[in-house]
């Protein structure tokens, strides 16, 4: 056991010192620590990015002027990145986790070099001036970017943290396209599903103990599709008791009560 860490100890003490080694040849570029693999006949890399690099680093081509082919992915979507960038902001002020999906971009092979570790590790590097092209995310980097030059970004600290980008490894400008289309197909989740999701607290908190502690809905609720099922002998869905409950405390069947006291205690003696 004792010889088994040592050489393990070893092991990572050399593969820090190539990694040191690699890094300083390479600090006048951009140079970042890659898994390489591949999927659906396309060569990829995973790379991870401080934030504070994003906006310089990752460049989008949306289309406009009705014309699909001025760019790789959809026209830009009017209040979207403020909605990213809203839930990140929320989420840290609350001082919760947070996620932000992995990006998705493309490079002409011919202006990365690749240096293999073995095992799928590598070192992807690019020169300065080399950017690359969002297929999927633009707006996820537009939030990014607003976070950044933000008058309270030191105070979020959100720069201290890494996105993940999956680079694809394309040059052909119709199949960026393609790719963009086919990571779109994903259908969006039910009202009633995201409720189920949500956390336990303010609206989704008060619906959630309602489903699961009142015998009217115990058992009779919904809770992944918006529409109930006869099959199923369901009477209420998830989306139909959280709209009940925002307008019984607010008369505003939208609010998501996200200032009120959602404690069991509380509900309880609302319910009694």
């Amino acid at each position: 056991m004792f010889d088994s860490h040592s050489h393990l100890s070893s092991a990572t003490e050399q593969l820090n010192q190539v990694l040191s080694s690699l890094l300083a040849q390479y600090h006048r570029k951009k140079c970042y620590i890659g898994l390489r693999f591949e999927q659906g006949k396309r060569d990829m890399i995973q790379i991870n990015v401080p934030a504070n690099q994003i906006s310089t680093l990752l460049q989008e081509k949306p289309s406009s002027n009705n014309d699909p082919d001025s760019g790789k992915n959809r026209p830009e979507i009017k209040g979207h990145a403020q909605e990213v960038k809203d839930y990140i902001i929320k989420r840290i002020q609350q001082d919760k986790p947070w996620i932000l999906g992995t990006l998705t971009a493309n490079v002409n092979p011919e202006k990365l070099e690749i240096i293999d570790l073995g095992r799928g590790i590598c070192l992807a590097i690019l020169d300065q001036s080399v950017k690359l092209e969002i297929t999927d995310g633009q707006h996820r980097k537009r939030a990014v970017k607003e976070l950044l030059e933000s008058p309270d970004a030191e105070e979020l600290g959100f720069a201290e943290n890494n996105i993940p980008i999956t680079l694809v490894l394309e040059a052909d400008f119709r199949q960026c396209q393609t790719d963009f289309r086919d990571m779109a197909q994903s259908r969006g989740l039910d009202k009633s599903l995201l409720l189920s999701f949500g956390e336990y607290e303010g609206q989704i908190g008060i619906t959630k103990h309602l489903v699961e502690k009142v015998g009217i809905f115990y058992g009779k609720t919904e809770k992944v599709k918006d529409s109930i099922s006869s099959k199923k002998k369901l009477i209420y869905t998830n989306n139909f008791i959280a709209r009940a409950v925002s307008c019984s405390f607010t008369n505003d069947p939208s609010n998501q009560l996200e200032n009120f006291d959602t404690k069991i205690s509380l509900l309880t003696h609302i319910i009694d």
